[in-house]
């Protein structure tokens, strides 16, 4: 049995041993870093930017279809297998917002500090009217692997975490939300959790179990 790794040190005859990771974003890659390490697969993951590829333009309506363009648009570039991950938060009284807007809720994409901000403000006024109703929210993954950039049937698996939005933020980890998603059964945001804690439950640990389940022996 082996482990994926997330260098290119390791050299591998085919393409099919190397699968590319459609993803920039630090805090993902850390945490898809340590779940693809807990993985049976004789693959070597490669981080996009190793690569140089830059972000794709994810003009989807859904976790789904951006998971796809990203995974596509490494695909086509790299000339290898691609997995990409389109993941958010969201919250049924915000009419699911900020969903597939998480990273740029506040309109600079990737400023955490802002869009926790941002979503404290626009709870408030429902908070203020149902003070003692607590405010539900759900974590969303959505992994999409493509075989080649034309893949005509990419292997599509997804993942949900739920908990309540906090009106303040708790713990140091993490990164986007997790101050501020809050997990009754263990008194304890998901910043407060380790990483090995966090991936044990969270949508993006449920979603790569999914995906390796539907993955050819």
């Amino acid at each position: 049995m082996s482990t994926a790794d997330t260098s290119l040190n390791a050299t591998h005859p085919t393409t099919a041993n190397r699968w590319v990771l459609a993803s920039n974003n630090k805090g993902k890659l850390a945490e898809f870093k340590r779940l693809f390490a807990e993985a049976n697969l004789d693959v070597t993951i490669v981080p996009q930017g190793q690569l140089d590829i830059e972000d794709a333009i994810e003009d989807g309506l859904s976790f789904v279809e951006n998971a796809i363009i990203k995974a596509r648009h490494a695909s086509r570039i790299s000339g290898l297998p691609a997995i990409a991950d389109d993941s958010g938060l969201c919250v049924p009284v915000l009419g699911n917002a900020p969903g597939i807007y998480s990273a740029r809720y506040a309109g600079e994409h990737g400023n955490d500090s802002k869009n926790n901000a941002k979503l404290i403000a626009d709870l408030q006024p429902i908070r203020a009217a149902e003070p003692d109703t607590p405010i539900k929210g759900m974590f969303v993954c959505v992994l999409a692997m493509v075989r080649h950039a034309d893949d005509p049937l990419p292997i599509v698996a997804q993942g949900l975490w739920h908990g309540e939005i906090s009106e303040t933020a708790h713990g140091d980890g993490g990164f986007g939300y997790d101050p501020l998603f809050w997990l009754p059964d263990l008194q304890a945001s998901a910043a407060s959790l380790s990483a090995a804690d966090k991936n044990s439950i969270s949508h993006r640990g449920q979603a790569i179990q999914q995906l390796l389940a539907q993955l050819p022996l």
